[in-house]
């Protein structure tokens, strides 16, 4: 088979940290585009990419793009797709898909005729003229966008966020691919002592054991390719015996979560010991006007309450102004701090040593980063 291409939609503003990513694995042709990275390889590099990556939200194989202004453009722009390198006889292949700021805006007539287009190659490829659908899933994904369609397969299933260790969660979480991309802007290494005043579940803390310590996230989980005929399952085995021998348990790596809610503190001790590193991490009740500093060097990272977890915005600002009075300027102390906030600079007492915009789902945010003293 020709090398593959494969596009990793990732959340806006984690593309260069997602193609980064993918780059110092080895994986080929690592190109960074709008919310999402394109990479080319075979299928070990399917099965590495989603054993491996952090930041991205599903692998997903690209089969083809192209101009799509009618449905007859659509119908037969899929049909030339070689669907039968890819789906079995009795395999499944349900459509979803986007229509955005194109002349074609129905998603429901999209998903028939594109179904319809796949069931034509097939039939004529296998000579049969029903599909069951009995066997593994093939979930294809499309997207059209200024009157270009991307076709796809998802090869991921449950989205990449989904590590396998948050079995339950606080209100309104943060996302796992947007607390390791704070975890990364904030240089998380092995030997840190990171600190998260506010944890809630833990998932900031258990991104960070899990980068220090080299876990690959999704070492936990499986993925809706495994059970893809295509693939031998040698190669899955041979990618994650792999992973599993890069995991550094020496390294020095630990950190300590605060919170006021006991039943938080409960959940994120439970899914830090799912995530294997709650060795690494002490979970302490504790409120943020309390906080003191317990170590030379510190690594704070933290994803104040606001918008949906807090219910009044003089609430947030106020915490704002206390998180400026505690995280001092200090030798070996750095801050790093996600709001929605435009005000977040001035309420928390001073400018930022650097910005980063990211989105948490569709809200707009900054990372704010103090490392200068």
């Amino acid at each position: 088979m020709e090398k593959l291409i494969f596009a990793a939609p990732c959340l806006f503003g984690l593309e260069g940290i997602c193609a980064n990513e993918l780059k110092f694995n080895g994986i080929e042709s690592v190109k960074a585009e709008n919310g999402r990275v394109i990479f080319s390889g075979d299928f070990r590099t399917l099965v590495k990419a989603n054993l491996i990556s952090r930041y991205a939200e599903r692998i997903m194989i690209l089969l083809d793009e192209f101009s799509a202004c009618s449905f007859d453009d659509v119908f037969e722009g899929v049909k030339n797709i070689p669907w039968e390198n890819f789906i079995s006889k009795n395999d499944a292949f349900p459509v979803q898909g986007r229509c955005l700021s194109s002349k074609i805006h129905s998603v429901s007539d999209c998903q028939r005729i594109i179904k319809k287009a796949v069931a034509d190659r097939l039939s004529s490829k296998y000579g049969v003229n029903w599909f069951d659908e009995i066997g593994a899933v093939h979930q294809i994904k499309f997207l059209i966008i200024n009157d270009r369609l991307s076709v796809m397969l998802d090869t991921s299933g449950l989205g990449l966020h989904k590590r396998g260790y948050r079995a339950d969660s606080n209100d309104a979480p943060i996302k796992e691919t947007l607390a390791a991309a704070m975890v990364d802007l904030a240089r998380v290494r092995p030997n840190h002592f990171v600190v998260d005043p506010m944890c809630g579940s833990g998932t900031i803390l258990i991104e960070a054991a899990m980068k220090a310590l080299r876990i690959a996230p999704g070492l936990n989980r499986s993925f809706s390719a495994e059970n893809w005929s295509q693939i031998p399952a040698e190669i899955w085995k041979d990618e994650r015996e792999k992973a599993i021998s890069l995991i550094n348990y020496d390294c020095d790596f630990k950190a300590i979560g605060y919170d006021i809610d006991n039943n938080a503190l409960a959940i994120a001790k439970s899914n830090a010991q799912i995530a294997g590193v709650v060795d690494r991490i002490n979970f302490i009740k504790r409120d943020i006007c309390d906080f003191e500093f317990d170590k030379d060097f510190e690594t704070i990272i933290v994803n104040p309450p606001y918008g949906e977890r807090l219910l009044d915005v003089n609430e947030a600002e106020e915490l704002y102004k206390i998180m400026g009075e505690k995280f001092v300027k200090q030798k070996g102390k750095s801050y790093t701090i996600i709001s929605p906030d435009d005000d977040f600079e001035k309420v928390f007492g001073r400018k930022a040593d650097k910005r980063r915009k990211l989105y948490n789902g569709m809200l707009n945010c900054q990372v704010y980063m103090y490392f200068k003293y």
